[in-house]
Protein backbone atom coordinates (compact mmCIF):
# COMPACT_ATOMS: atom_id res chain seq x y z
CA UNK A 1 0.00 0.00 0.00
CA UNK A 2 1.12 3.53 -0.69
CA UNK A 3 2.63 5.20 2.40
CA UNK A 4 0.41 8.29 2.06
CA UNK A 5 -2.71 6.06 2.02
CA UNK A 6 -1.54 4.28 5.17
CA UNK A 7 -1.07 7.67 6.86
CA UNK A 8 -4.59 8.63 5.76
CA UNK A 9 -5.97 5.46 7.36
CA UNK A 10 -4.09 6.23 10.57
CA UNK A 11 -5.81 9.63 10.63
CA UNK A 12 -9.14 7.85 10.19
CA UNK A 13 -8.34 5.59 13.15
CA UNK A 14 -7.29 8.62 15.22
CA UNK A 15 -10.84 9.96 14.96
CA UNK A 16 -12.02 6.97 17.04
CA UNK A 17 -9.58 7.54 19.90
CA UNK A 18 -10.98 7.59 23.42
CA UNK A 19 -8.78 10.07 25.27
CA UNK A 20 -10.86 12.08 27.77
CA UNK A 21 -7.93 12.51 30.19
CA UNK A 22 -4.96 13.50 28.03
CA UNK A 23 -6.93 14.82 25.02
CA UNK A 24 -4.05 13.47 22.92
CA UNK A 25 -5.51 11.39 20.09
CA UNK A 26 -3.44 8.75 18.31
CA UNK A 27 -4.24 6.53 15.35
CA UNK A 28 -2.31 3.67 13.78
CA UNK A 29 -2.64 1.68 10.56
CA UNK A 30 -0.76 -1.64 10.48
CA UNK A 31 -0.16 -3.38 7.15
CA UNK A 32 0.41 -7.11 6.71
CA UNK A 33 2.59 -8.61 3.98
CA UNK A 34 -0.60 -9.59 2.11
CA UNK A 35 -1.79 -5.96 2.16
CA UNK A 36 -4.47 -6.23 4.84
CA UNK A 37 -4.64 -3.23 7.17
CA UNK A 38 -5.60 -3.19 10.84
CA UNK A 39 -6.49 0.12 12.49
CA UNK A 40 -5.97 1.06 16.10
CA UNK A 41 -6.54 4.08 18.32
CA UNK A 42 -5.48 4.94 21.84
CA UNK A 43 -7.97 4.03 24.53
CA UNK A 44 -7.63 5.68 27.93
CA UNK A 45 -9.00 4.73 31.32
CA UNK A 46 -9.28 6.57 34.64
CA UNK A 47 -6.75 4.01 35.88
CA UNK A 48 -3.86 5.04 33.61
CA UNK A 49 -2.26 1.58 33.80
CA UNK A 50 -5.30 0.21 31.96
CA UNK A 51 -4.76 2.49 28.94
CA UNK A 52 -3.76 1.05 25.57
CA UNK A 53 -1.82 2.76 22.80
CA UNK A 54 -3.02 2.89 19.20
CA UNK A 55 -0.10 0.81 17.96
CA UNK A 56 -0.75 -2.03 20.40
CA UNK A 57 -4.47 -1.90 19.66
CA UNK A 58 -3.71 -2.45 15.96
CA UNK A 59 -1.21 -5.24 16.68
CA UNK A 60 -3.48 -7.02 19.15
CA UNK A 61 -6.40 -6.88 16.72
CA UNK A 62 -4.24 -8.32 13.94
CA UNK A 63 -2.63 -11.03 16.07
CA UNK A 64 -6.03 -12.04 17.49
CA UNK A 65 -7.16 -12.57 13.87
CA UNK A 66 -4.19 -14.86 13.18
CA UNK A 67 -1.86 -12.38 11.47
CA UNK A 68 1.87 -12.67 12.12
CA UNK A 69 3.58 -11.16 9.06
CA UNK A 70 3.77 -7.36 9.13
CA UNK A 71 5.59 -4.90 6.85
CA UNK A 72 4.84 -1.42 8.18
CA UNK A 73 2.78 0.77 10.48
CA UNK A 74 1.74 4.42 10.15
CA UNK A 75 1.25 6.42 13.35
CA UNK A 76 -0.28 9.89 13.72
CA UNK A 77 -1.23 11.82 16.81
CA UNK A 78 -1.72 15.15 18.45
CA UNK A 79 -3.88 17.20 20.77
CA UNK A 80 -7.63 17.15 20.28
CA UNK A 81 -8.70 20.07 18.08
CA UNK A 82 -5.22 20.88 16.78
CA UNK A 83 -5.10 21.82 13.10
CA UNK A 84 -2.02 19.68 12.52
CA UNK A 85 -0.69 16.59 14.25
CA UNK A 86 2.57 16.44 16.14
CA UNK A 87 5.23 13.93 15.18
CA UNK A 88 4.14 10.99 17.29
CA UNK A 89 6.68 8.20 17.76
CA UNK A 90 5.68 4.94 19.45
CA UNK A 91 6.40 4.55 23.15
CA UNK A 92 8.90 2.00 24.43
CA UNK A 93 6.27 -0.61 25.25
CA UNK A 94 4.83 -0.37 21.73
CA UNK A 95 8.32 -0.67 20.22
CA UNK A 96 8.91 -3.83 22.22
CA UNK A 97 5.54 -5.30 21.12
CA UNK A 98 6.45 -4.54 17.50
CA UNK A 99 9.76 -6.31 18.02
CA UNK A 100 7.92 -9.42 19.20
CA UNK A 101 6.08 -9.73 15.90
CA UNK A 102 8.28 -8.01 13.31
CA UNK A 103 11.68 -8.26 11.70
CA UNK A 104 13.49 -5.30 13.28
CA UNK A 105 15.76 -4.65 10.29
CA UNK A 106 12.97 -4.48 7.68
CA UNK A 107 9.76 -3.47 9.48
CA UNK A 108 8.96 0.17 8.64
CA UNK A 109 7.51 2.75 11.06
CA UNK A 110 5.97 5.73 9.27
CA UNK A 111 5.41 8.95 11.18
CA UNK A 112 3.91 12.16 9.92
CA UNK A 113 6.18 15.13 10.37
CA UNK A 114 4.80 18.44 11.56
CA UNK A 115 4.91 19.79 7.98
CA UNK A 116 3.01 16.75 6.70
CA UNK A 117 6.06 14.93 5.34
CA UNK A 118 6.42 11.19 5.95
CA UNK A 119 9.29 10.18 8.23
CA UNK A 120 10.46 6.58 7.74
CA UNK A 121 12.33 4.45 10.25
CA UNK A 122 13.14 0.80 10.61
CA UNK A 123 12.22 -0.72 13.93
CA UNK A 124 15.94 -1.31 14.46
CA UNK A 125 16.50 2.45 14.32
CA UNK A 126 13.79 3.08 16.91
CA UNK A 127 14.67 0.16 19.19
CA UNK A 128 18.38 -0.62 19.10
CA UNK A 129 19.44 -3.58 21.20
CA UNK A 130 15.86 -4.82 21.55
CA UNK A 131 15.16 -7.39 24.23
CA UNK A 132 14.61 -10.63 22.32
CA UNK A 133 13.49 -14.05 23.36
CA UNK A 134 16.24 -16.66 23.34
Amino acid sequence: MDDRELIRLAHQARERAYAPYSNFLVGAALETREGKVYLGCNIENASYGACNCAERTAFFKAVSEGERDFVKIAIVGGPRGAETCATCAPCGICRQVMSEFCENKTFQVLLEGEAGEILRFTLDELLPLAFEKT
